[in-house]
């Protein structure tokens, strides 16, 4: 039998080889338990799991559903990138950098355009005429003249309370040389600068290089602050630090971030972009859907580049997409290393600097979230194409058909009811059992008082045979036992039952 145990930082590990698994055992009395409340929490990492037993943690594939935006106009081109797609309402906006041939880092040839939805599936590029490019005003362009900063223009929704209306979209872009600016903008497409100098400089930050990627920054309601996360060289590596302000004025001194791997410390790989965001339905929670740049690692033949009409000078390395996690602070959750999203068929796939994704997830169904993807760089056919996943779908706690167990660490929540996302096939089940920090079962909510759960839901109540009512025990140190097989459990939330989620289970 597999047992893996997680362990929290002031937990003792005891490790030994069985059978060639690791069994690693914690001091339970060294668990605190940690308030919950009512967010909703991902199986992306091990920050609620104490046990597996015969349950793993599995990283999902994203589904490829096309080209949605390609890159055709004669302002935009080959070049394009840095994309940032926002949820805004009912507007889906994508913002991207217009370049139709290679040059120089901040050039005057480069702008930021523009595009938007109704459903994040359908695109189209609004002519808004405010900036002649390439002989016309006749464009979707929304910042040009504007060198550096277009390089790498990087906008937000600001969701900070009580933002200005003058400035509820926000921006960052500038090279090392200028500097980071600021500009704002009340409706996501006319800009202005929010002051006349940089807000982020290289003054002060210990490092060789920095700024020359996508730029971010947020709004953060866990942190109450902005947070921004830029990348730098650190002894030839690419790597990602952060910072944050509460005003995007006046910003702390940056902090290297680290990557931590099972417990342990996950291999430093060139991380191009970053693309760090607030989970739009558990915001406490930071995705990551990095470009892993591959310098060096070539694929194509010099006849297979010319055959796609690739640049010259962009078919020497090669990139894809992982995915990574963090709570705040200067960690990152990297418990997956193989990639997120892997390169697709074809030679155009397999080029410089391609498969680069845009920053931040949204909703764009009922039960689906979307990523997506610059695709094709340095090539006439460059586009943003779109992934699909089901929400919260990023990963999940698996158990195969034998089975298997999941128990968290004492958690302490509020509400009456426990609502979990996840799917079984038709002979697979979840039973949910509540323990005391102890691990002993709670009367009325043992594993043999427990309604299976079957099916495939996004948020579904679980049942007792007294039914679902958990008020009781709203507030006290508990530990959930998922007794899973052949199932998925993506995430858990508690609430009161009219929030929407449906109560099931199978008598």
């Amino acid at each position: 039998m597999r047992v893996q145990t997680r362990l929290t930082v002031a937990a003792v590990l005891i490790g030994a080889w069985f059978g060639g698994c690791m069994l690693v055992r914690a001091d339970a009395a060294a668990t605190a338990a940690i308030d919950i409340g009512s967010r909703r929490e991902l199986f992306v990492d091990y920050f609620l799991i104490d046990r597996l037993q015969d349950v793993q943690l599995v990283l999902h594939e994203p589904r490829d559903e096309g080209v949605v935006l390609r890159f055709d106009e004669p302002w935009e081109g080959p070049f394009c990138g840095y994309s940032t797609v926002i949820h805004d309402g009912a507007t889906y906006r994508v913002y991207y950098r217009g370049l139709s041939s290679a040059g120089r880092d901040g050039s005057d040839a480069e702008s930021c355009c523009y595009a938007e939805s109704t459903d994040g599936v359908h695109w189209t590029k609004p002519r808004l005429g405010l900036f002649e490019v390439a002989g016309t005003r006749e464009n979707n362009v929304v910042l040009s003249e504007a060198a550096p900063f277009t390089h790498n223009f990087c906008p937000l929704l600001d969701t900070r309370p009580g933002v200005p209306a003058a400035e509820r979209f926000k921006a960052l872009g500038g090279t090392m040389e200028s500097g980071l600016r600021a500009y704002v903008s009340p409706d996501g497409i006319h800009w202005s600068p929010l002051v006349d100098q940089p807000v982020l400089t290289k003054e002060g930050v210990p490092f060789p290089y920095m700024f020359d990627s996508q730029n971010l920054a947020f709004w953060s309601p866990a942190e109450s602050q902005y947070v921004c996360f830029f990348r730098v060289f650190q002894d030839d590596v690419r790597r990602i630090c952060r910072t944050s302000s509460d005003d995007f004025v006046t910003w702390s001194t940056p902090v290297l971030m680290e990557y931590r791997h099972q417990g342990g410390t996950a291999p430093l790989e060139h991380l191009y972009t970053n693309q760090t965001h607030p989970y739009f339905r558990a915001p406490h929670l930071y995705v990551a859907i990095a470009a892993r740049f591959m310098p060096g690692r070539r694929v194509l033949t010099d006849a297979q580049a010319h055959a796609i009409g690739v640049n010259p000078k962009y078919y020497n390395d090669t990139s894809d997409a992982i995915f990574m996690t963090s709570r705040g602070g200067a960690f990152y959750d990297r418990e997956f290393l193989t990639g997120f999203i892997r390169p697709g068929i074809g030679g155009s796939n397999w080029v410089s600097r391609t498969n680069y994704p845009a920053l931040n997830v949204v909703q764009t169904g009922p039960t689906e979230m979307s990523v997506y993807v610059n695709q094709d760089y340095a090539q006439p056919t460059a586009h943003l194409r779109r992934y699909s996943l089901r929400l919260d779908g990023f990963a999940s706690a698996r158990a195969d058909y034998d089975g298997g167990e999941l128990v968290t660490k004492p958690v302490v929540f509020q509400g009456d009811t426990l609502s979990i996302n996840f799917a079984t096939s038709a002979a697979g089940g979840i039973r949910v059992e509540l323990q005391q920090p102890d691990g002993s079962p709670i009367a009325g909510f043992t594993r043999d008082d427990a309604i299976e759960q079957i099916g495939n839901e996004i948020d579904r109540v679980v049942s007792w045979k007294d039914g679902s009512d958990l008020s009781a025990l709203a507030g006290q140190p508990v530990r959930l036992c998922f007794v899973m097989h052949d199932a998925d459990l993506y995430a858990l939330s508690f609430g009161a039952l009219s929030n929407g989620a449906q109560s099931g289970g199978n008598p």
